[in-house]
């Protein structure tokens, strides 16, 4: 990270594995995401670059593009796993998924400067132009459609606590080898983690080092 007033280096972050892209965030000056190798993206503060603010993990290749909406809110991920993903910036879940069967491994995603639609480039050779509200319709509605959207909006707060409402509008329809890929690497995960439990309750205390949390671990070094 460089000053341009003074062209000196600010920060340097060393990540596990490398990153592809870098968004800033319109609205806050000081966070910024990252698209990186290991699957996920993350979120920081330049103010403190020792651990993320958020990661975000649900793609199952290399995250090779993000970008932030234009009111900073939310943002979207293109990945060699051939999906674009879009994400609240404070959850670690994407809220939707895009595919289709003809698009291959996607490099790029983009907002438009209205908030309402998303550019995706992928090497198949095609840019897709999806909605940034994939139940949103375009076009001029009536009084009587705006007032049925904002009563079935109102419905869907009401009862967002509720368990099946919630798996509900978490479900989402992947492409089976995404799903699968998924699978696996969930199962990983967890071997993983049952590995580093084993490990601590079969040690001595206090000759292990301290446990980092996910978003700490992938931070290997920081300079100033």
């Amino acid at each position: 990270m460089y000053d341009l007033r003074t062209s000196s280096p600010l920060t340097k972050v060393v990540l596990t594995l490398a990153s592809n892209a870098i968004a800033w965030n319109p609205m806050e000056a000081f966070n910024f995401a990252v698209a990186n190798e290991d699957h996920n993206a993350y979120i920081f503060d330049m103010r403190k670059m020792d651990r993320a603010l958020n990661v975000l993990k649900d793609h199952v290749a290399a995250v090779m593009d993000v970008e932030f909406s234009p009111t900073g809110e939310e943002l979207v991920t293109a990945s060699y796993d051939r999906t674009v993903r879009l994400w609240n910036r404070s959850r670690g879940h994407s809220r939707d998924i895009y595919h289709t069967k003809r698009m291959q491994r996607v490099f790029s995603a983009k907002f438009t400067p209205d908030n309402k639609y998303i550019l995706s480039g992928s090497d198949d050779g095609n840019i897709r132009l999806w909605r940034a509200e994939a139940s949103s319709r375009s076009g001029i509605k009536s009084a009587r459609e705006r007032q049925k959207l904002q009563y079935d909006e109102a419905l869907k707060r009401r009862y967002a606590h509720m368990p099946e409402i919630r798996r509900i509008k978490r479900h989402r329809r992947l492409p089976k080898a995404v799903k699968k890929a998924g699978e696996i690497k969930n199962e990983e995960i967890n071997a993983i983690k049952r590995r580093e439990e084993n490990i601590r309750k079969n040690s001595k205390k206090g000759s292990l080092p301290a446990r980092r949390s996910e978003r700490e671990k992938m931070v290997l070094a920081t300079e100033k």
